[in-house]
């Protein structure tokens, strides 16, 4: 499992639109009549500009609250011109790149706005996340493990760094780090499901079962642990069970049906060797074609309502 701001702007400033009317009155050919007097364009600062641009910046991270991110996007690349001197908006600018998924420019931009605040945690752990989705996993470790030293009790960060370690082989660490975050956020069911990962990988699976019912106590409509349980109790001999929990989790979220989103969520070579042994019975054949099935039959009624 990986762990992978609501639109009140107000405009308080006029200034732009001010510059815009006076460029577009030198557009066309005005008769001369006395004395014309011309818009007022106020005369900005440097520190007016910085002003301005967090501003822009504060207006970026509002839409982003309400999931406007293309909105909050063009102002945050105005706020980061505005003000290119100062963090914030290269932080805004950049996390909402990651969230775009576009992650070379997230990056780029968090490591300027690191570079300005280099003791900002919030820019760290954001850019520890971003290096692990971009497979540098080394990297993420660090940013994240300074951020936590300036502010330890973050969950989602040690979550983050868990995972790091865990790319890394470092799975020791890794199960140390998870279990930070358990301490701190007792349902933090991520947590408590890798460390059932790395539980099965090391061979110990008694306590990779009691880790995902765990997790499944957290949170029972969860598809990953209800699988990797599945998958375990097949393995274990109780075959009816596995899949009846396999089939549940599917039924949840098809995706998990897929070997590679399940290597992505960090499952490691045993679990996904079990994982496709198991996923080729019989039994589970069916489950699949079953799920096909009734995919077709929503995909074809919604055609249905479309042609309507």
């Amino acid at each position: 499992m990986l762990n992978k701001l609501r639109d009140q702007t107000v405009f308080k400033h006029n200034w732009l639109l001010s510059l815009v009317v006076s460029v577009g009155v030198w557009q066309f050919a005005v008769p001369v009549m006395g004395q014309m007097l011309l818009p007022y364009t106020p005369q900005l600062n440097a520190e007016e500009l910085k002003q301005q641009g967090l501003e822009v910046a504060e207006e970026a991270a509002q839409l982003i609250r309400f999931q406007q991110h293309e909105l909050a996007l063009s102002r945050a690349k105005l706020a980061t011109q505005l003000a290119p001197n100062e963090y914030q908006p290269w932080f805004i600018l950049g996390t909402l790149y990651i969230i775009k998924q576009e992650l070379e420019p997230g990056v780029n931009a968090l490591e300027k706005a690191l570079a300005l605040q280099p003791e900002e945690v919030g820019i760290k752990f954001t850019l520890g996340n971003a290096y692990f989705q971009q497979g540098k996993y080394q990297q993420a470790a660090t940013e994240l493990e300074e951020g936590l030293k300036i502010k330890p009790d973050v969950p989602s960060a040690q979550f983050d760094l868990g995972n790091a370690y865990f790319k890394l082989g470092r799975m020791g660490e890794a199960i140390a780090v998870y279990q930070k975050a358990i301490d701190q956020q007792e349902d933090f069911w991520p947590a408590v499901n890798n460390i059932g990962l790395i539980k099965y990988e090391q061979g110990n699976i008694k306590e990779a079962i009691q880790h995902w019912e765990k997790a499944l106590d957290i949170d029972p409509e969860q598809a990953e642990p209800l699988l990797a349980l599945g998958v375990a109790l097949y393995v274990q001999g109780q075959q009816q069970k596995g899949f009846e929990l396999a089939e549940s989790a599917l039924q949840l979220d098809s995706s998990y049906g897929e070997l590679q989103h399940l290597k992505d969520n960090l499952w490691g070579e045993k679990l996904l060797k079990d994982t496709q042994t198991f996923f080729t019975t019989p039994k589970m054949q069916s489950v699949f074609s079953q799920l096909d099935g009734a995919s077709s039959t929503i995909t074809g009624n919604e055609q249905q309502t479309r042609d309507r």
